[in-house]
Order: C-alpha cells, then sequence, then structure tokens
C-alpha cells in the first residue's frame, strides 16, 4: 500500500513516516507537490507549520486534492492537516479544502498553545482503536458546522473542541498519533487498515 505524505515544507515528518511504516506492507513517500502527492492509496496530511503557509502549497492542487477526497482517497489529516480539511483559519490567509464544513479559530485558553496529553471523549474515530489519552501540540482549533462530522471531543480549560472528525475515509485528528507511544501508533495502524484497498 502507498501512504504519501504531502510536505508543506514546515517540520520534520521523520516521527509521522516511521508510525506508519509500522503497519503490514506500508510504503511511505514523501511529496511536495499537491498533484503529484494524489497518485497514492492513502494521503497523510501531517500536523507541523502554519495554516497560511501549508495553504499557500496546497493551493495550485486544491480542487484537484478535494475531488479525490469526494471521490474516495482515504485520508489521514493530522493537527494542521486536520485544519486545512476545514473551510479556513484565523490563523493565516488562504482555503482550506472545504471537506469539513467549519472555520479554525483560536484555542479559548489562557494557556496557549496546549501542549500534553489529554483525554479523547466519545470518541468513535476507529472502533479498533481506542483512544484515552493522546498528544496535543496546538494553538488553534476546528469549529465544524455540522455535528455529525465530530466523532471525539476534548476540552482545555474549559473549551470543549472536535479531537477527531470524520466522514467515509476521511479522518481529521487534532492530537499527534505519532507522538501518542503505542496507542497512537495503533491508531494509525488501524486507519490504514480499514482503508487499505
Amino acid at each position: 500500500m502507498r501512504v504519501t505524505l504531502f510536505d508543506y515544507g514546515a517540520g520534520n515528518l521523520h516521527s509521522l513516516a516511521k508510525a506508519l511504516t509500522t503497519a503490514p506492507d506500508v510504503e511511505v513517500r514523501v511529496q511536495e507537490d499537491p498533484l503529484r502527492a494524489l497518485d497514492t492509496d492513502v494521503l497523510v496530511l501531517p500536523g507541523v507549520g502554519a495554516f497560511g503557509a501549508a495553504a499557500a502549497r496546497l493551493a495550485p492542487g486544491r480542487e484537484a486534492m478535494r475531488r479525490a477526497l469526494d471521490a474516495g482517497l482515504p485520508c489521514l489529516g493530522i493537527c494542521l492537516g486536520m485544519q486545512l480539511l476545514f473551510e479556513g483559519s484565523d490563523e493565516g490567509a488562504g482555503e482550506g479544502l472545504g471537506y469539513f464544513q467549519g472555520r479554525v479559530t483560536r484555542l479559548a485558553a489562557r494557556h496557549v498553545p496546549q501542549i500534553g496529553w489529554n483525554d479523547v471523549e466519545e470518541d468513535g474515530a476507529l472502533a479498533s482503536a481506542k483512544l484515552a489519552s493522546v498528544y496535543y501540540a496546538h494553538s488553534y482549533v476546528c469549529r465544524a458546522v455540522e455535528p455529525r462530522d465530530v466523532v471525539g471531543w476534548t476540552t482545555h480549560e474549559g473549551d470543549r473542541f472536535p479531537a477527531s472528525v470524520r466522514r467515509g475515509k476521511v479522518l481529521g485528528v487534532q492530537f499527534h498519533p505519532e507522538k501518542s507511544s503505542r496507542v497512537g501508533v495503533r491508531f494509525v495502524q488501524a486507519f490504514l487498515q480499514e482503508v487499505a484497498p
């Protein structure tokens, strides 16, 4: 199975690639071109960087990528990658993919960014990989318009926001599974196993 990390040029992808390759029969590649990134079995939008810069890198292939997701291309969006699945962000200019309705806003808390372990409530992202506590590192959160898209919640200093969103084979998570120890790696493995062609 070919898994492609779309690289917006904003971080070390090593730990994420390592987590992905723990799944059986997975070949991971990194691609900077958003159109070439679509020649894959599974697309991964990684979780490091700023929305404006990432949206600019995505822009030349945005419409094609949205069409591919609508047509059933499996996709895992992590942190910033989840935010790019939404329409736009207060963090920076540019458009997201608009696969999920809603906007990304600043975390409503005294201590921002949220860095560290936190719970996932009502997790229905993957039935085979129940999550309890996972690792977060973010200042912005997704505000989903459609409640049915939200499959997991979390709360930081009274601000309750989606920990995970899902529709079809497209899954977005605000946390970093690749930094969430064994449970996070199992989560990645379970997703790849579920969407494998």
